[in-house]
C-alpha cells in the first residue's frame, strides 16, 4: 500500500470514528468566508482563504472527541484555502502532518457546498453545540461587516455556547454590532470609530497582532491592507492581550475563545473540545 492510500485511509477512519462518536456530543458550525480577494489601499487585491492549519488542526480536535462538523459561508459556496498556509512551517516543520490535516479538510462532508448564512438562520440554531471560526485574511473581506454573522454570533452569545475564533477569524465578531457595515468603512478610511451596541465590548480577547500584521505586509511589496485588526478591536472596545509574536495565545472570557495566530491552533482546538464537554455535561 503507498503512503499516500495510507494516509487516505487513515483519514478516512479518523472522520468516520468522529461520525461514530458525534451522536453523542452534537455539532459544531464552522464558519467560513465566501471570499476570496482582499482589497488593499492602492486597489489592488491579495488572493485569500482559510489558512489550511486554523480550520484543520481545531477540526481534527472536534472530529477525535466526537463532534459532527457543520459547515457555513455566506454565500453556501466552497471556501478556499489560502495557498501561502499550504506549508510545513504551520505543522511543526512536519509534510506528513500538514498532507493528513489537508486531506481532512478536503474530505469534509459539505466542504464543496456549504450551507449559506441564510439556510441556518432559518433553520434551528438550537442544534449547534458551538462555533469556530479559522482565520486566514478572508474573513476580513465579509464576515466583519455582515449582519447575518451579527445574527448567529448573538445567538451563541446569548446561550453561552462556546465561540472559538482564531488569528483573524475574531474580526468577524465585529458584525456583532448595531451597523458594522458602517464600522468596516470608517476603519478603511482611516477613522477611528465607535462600535454600537457591540456585544463583546469590554471581553478580553485576542487577534493577530499590529507586529504580526506588519510582518504580513512585507509579503506585499510596498502594499498595505485596509486597516489593522489589532486597532479595529482595541477601537470597538474589546480588552486586548497578545503574546509575543508567533507565540501561541489563547484568551477565554465567558464563552468566548479567541487565538493570536496560526501556531495557537492546537491550544484553542484543546480548548474549544475542553468548553464544549463542559457545557454538554451541565445540559444533563
Amino acid at each position: 500500500m503507498s503512503k499516500k492510500t495510507t494516509l487516505a485511509v487513515a483519514v478516512a477512519g479518523s472522520l468516520l470514528a468522529g461520525s461514530a462518536l458525534a451522536a453523542g456530543k452534537g455539532e459544531v458550525l464552522v464558519l467560513l468566508s465566501s471570499e476570496t480577494q482582499l482589497p488593499l489601499k492602492d486597489g489592488k487585491q491579495y488572493t485569500t482563504g482559510f489558512y489550511l492549519n486554523e480550520f484543520g488542526v481545531p477540526a481534527d480536535h472536534l472530529l477525535k472527541a466526537g463532534y459532527e462538523l457543520v459547515l457555513v459561508t455566506p454565500k453556501g459556496n466552497a471556501p478556499r484555502v489560502d495557498e501561502n498556509s499550504v506549508t510545513p512551517q504551520y505543522f511543526g516543520g512536519d509534510e506528513q502532518e500538514m498532507q493528513r490535516i489537508r486531506s481532512l479538510v478536503e474530505n469534509l462532508p459539505g466542504i464543496g457546498d456549504t450551507l449559506s448564512l441564510k439556510e441556518v438562520l432559518e433553520g434551528d440554531l438550537q442544534r449547534y453545540a458551538g462555533l469556530l471560526i479559522p482565520g486566514g485574511h478572508a474573513p476580513l473581506i465579509d464576515l466583519a461587516n455582515n449582519p447575518e454573522v451579527g445574527a448567529l454570533l448573538r445567538h451563541f452569545h446569548q446561550a453561552g455556547k462556546p465561540t472559538a475564533a482564531i488569528c483573524h477569524g475574531p474580526i468577524a465578531l465585529l458584525s456583532a454590532q448595531r451597523d458594522p457595515a458602517a464600522y468596516q468603512a470608517a476603519l478603511a478610511n482611516g477613522e477611528t470609530p465607535a462600535a454600537a451596541d457591540w456585544i463583546y465590548q469590554g471581553y478580553r480577547m485576542t487577534i493577530f497582532s499590529t507586529p504580526e500584521e506588519q510582518v504580513f505586509e512585507q509579503s506585499l511589496q510596498g502594499e498595505r491592507i485596509l486597516f489593522y485588526p489589532a486597532t479595529a478591536m482595541e477601537s470597538a472596545g474589546g480588552e486586548l492581550s497578545y503574546a509575543e509574536a508567533w507565540a501561541p495565545n489563547v484568551v477565554v472570557d465567558r464563552e468566548l475563545i479567541t487565538g493570536q495566530n496560526p501556531f495557537s491552533d492546537h491550544a484553542l482546538g484543546k480548548k474549544l473540545v475542553q468548553m464544549l464537554d463542559a457545557k454538554g455535561q451541565q445540559a444533563q
